[in-house]
């Protein structure tokens, strides 16, 4: 799958993010150049940019627009105005905790930099740690997908929930990396797609996606991945996540938590695909994860159609946390981590 998802474009003080408008896709597959941070903040808001790894990078690229016109302020007033604009575009998405820990990466380069560096210096700084973050996660990407296609047998017919794959990062992927290395290593796997409501990330993206990679895919409405288990159809299930809690709870999108639960029930392995930057060791449980609460418009009208009367109350939570003991194992850029996850996260990640 080769999709440029968000990058930066010329060098600074006259860089520039070009990302594909997501909610455009499967339609039109439109770029958009942004140089303003509050139009890049507006995209991920609006989920032109989303999937954790992926808004981390636009966090990232989203400190250098804000701090491109600022270096005639002098040292301490681009220091003022880089954490005015880290905290702006640190709330733009409370639960994909990549966002945040990108956001505080650009901030501590600064602050590492002597008092008296000019401010063009620090912006050069902030421009190289942004483009470090995107390699990076493009590397973490492929670690991700070596390690999970090993748990990919040939042949084996895969269930996924959202858009875990390029879209979502800046590489390869998370849950699909492994579909994509599979495939690549000749095991030809297959993959049911969950349509992912209110949204449809999955009939949109990871049906657009998987399609244009040449993968064996199978579009399913939500309430159709019980009954594809019941008829042994499903092999495994691999999701990615938006943060996963010190002790392996996991925070994806709404309806992660059935299909973990389904998958418990059939007696199939269900498998979370995640960056180090994913998990958060500073909360205990997934009872910490705060989940985001979009427009009720998403349910009531997507795409500006009513599908609802006027008037009625909507519960629209982005994201739910399935419990650590419904996952089989965490598939990361530095190995696959079993039970017991307190322990084995801190061994393999580290504190």
């Amino acid at each position: 799958m080769t999709v440029e998802t968000i990058t930066w474009v010329g060098k600074t003080p006259a860089g520039r993010v070009r990302l594909i408008d997501q909610t455009e896709l499967p339609a039109r597959e439109i770029y958009l150049e942004r140089t303003s941070y509050l139009d890049l903040a507006e995209d991920i808001r609006r989920l032109a940019v989303r999937g954790a790894p992926a808004i981390g990078v636009a966090g990232a690229f989203g400190v250098v627009l804000g701090l491109q016109p600022a270096t005639g302020l002098g040292p301490a007033g681009f220091r003022r105005r880089l954490t005015e604009v880290c905290g702006e575009l640190a709330t733009t998405r409370p639960t994909a905790v990549n966002l945040s820990w990108a956001v505080e990466r650009m901030k501590r380069v600064v602050e590492k930099l002597a008092g008296d560096t000019p401010a063009v210096k620090l912006l050069e700084a902030l421009e190289a740690e942004a483009l470090a973050i995107r390699d990076q996660d493009r590397a973490l990407c492929r670690a991700i997908g070596e390690f999970g296609a090993g748990l990919i047998g040939p042949g084996s017919r895969i269930l996924t929930h959202c858009n875990a794959g390029a879209l979502a990062t800046a590489g390869i992927g998370t849950a699909l990396a492994a579909v994509y290395v599979a495939h690549e290593q000749g095991k030809r796997p297959s993959v049911f797609v969950d349509e992912t409501r209110p949204l449809l990330q999955g009939s949109r993206l990871t049906a657009w996606e998987l399609t244009r990679a040449g993968i064996d895919s199978t579009l399913i409405c939500d309430n159709m991945a019980a009954s594809v288990m019941a008829a042994g159809k499903v092999d495994l299930v691999i999701t990615g996540a938006d943060r996963i809690a010190a002790n392996g709870d996991v925070a994806n999108k709404i309806g992660t938590y059935g299909v973990a639960c389904l998958a418990a029930r059939h007696h199939l392995p269900f498998y979370v695909a995640a960056p180090f930057s994913t998990f958060d060791l500073s909360i205990p449980d997934g009872s910490r994860i705060p989940i985001e609460e979009r427009k009720p418009e998403e349910v009531t009208r997507p795409y500006g159609i009513a599908f609802a009367p006027e008037g009625v109350k909507v519960h629209n939570p982005a994201f739910d946390v399935t419990p650590a003991e419904l996952v089989t194992a965490l598939i990361t850029d530095k190995g696959v981590i079993r039970p017991p996850y307190r322990e084995n996260i801190q061994k393999v990640l580290g504190a």
